[in-house]
């Protein structure tokens, strides 16, 4: 019976310690969200589209007739501080000396640095992740687990309303 026990406890700790996943739409208030639901649609044309090469301003570019829900940097306070398991596509923002990628923004489709509008910065995550990963492709997802942070950052690319300080980025593969 004992060892009966012990192995219902470890089944059931096992389980409780997988993290389900954190849905990009959490991140966002409610009102931003019902925001996003009423918002007429939106051109998602790139800047390569006309010029056939890169336009510097990447997640910075932005039409000046855009919904403010398309600048928010509204959080949700509650989900500061939680281990979250978040999916999403990597923007690369800087290496280490072996040319792994300790820092990215994580954004919830593919190809958001070149893309016109950028998601909006409560859509957008800084990670650091100083063991590192090769990012051979940014179309390919990955999921990132650790600490999400509220923490405004801007850079040159883009402006993000969250923080992650990952324990475990693993490229998605199924």
């Amino acid at each position: 019976m004992r060892y009966f026990l012990l192995c219902m406890l470890l089944v059931v700790g096992t389980a409780q310690a997988a993290l389900e996943e954190t849905d990009w739409l959490d991140l966002m208030p409610e009102s931003d969200r019902q925001a996003l639901l009423d918002m007429p649609d939106i051109s998602h044309d790139t800047p390569e589209a006309e010029s056939g090469f890169y336009v510097a301003g990447g997640l910075r570019s932005t039409a000046q007739d855009l919904p403010a829900v398309m600048y928010s940097a509204q959080t949700v306070p509650a989900l500061d501080g939680l281990k979250i398991l978040l999916g999403g596509y990597p923007v690369p923002l800087e290496t280490d000396q072996k040319g792994h990628f300790v820092e990215f923004f994580l954004v919830p489709y593919p190809g958001a640095c070149i893309h016109v509008p950028p998601p909006p910065p409560n859509q957008i995550v800084l990670v650091r992740y100083p063991k590192g990963i090769v990012l051979d492709d940014i179309y390919a997802p990955l999921w990132v687990e650790g600490i999400l942070r509220v923490d405004v950052n801007s850079n040159d690319l883009a402006d993000s309303a969250y923080s992650i300080e990952a324990a475990k980025v693993e490229k998605v593969t199924d």
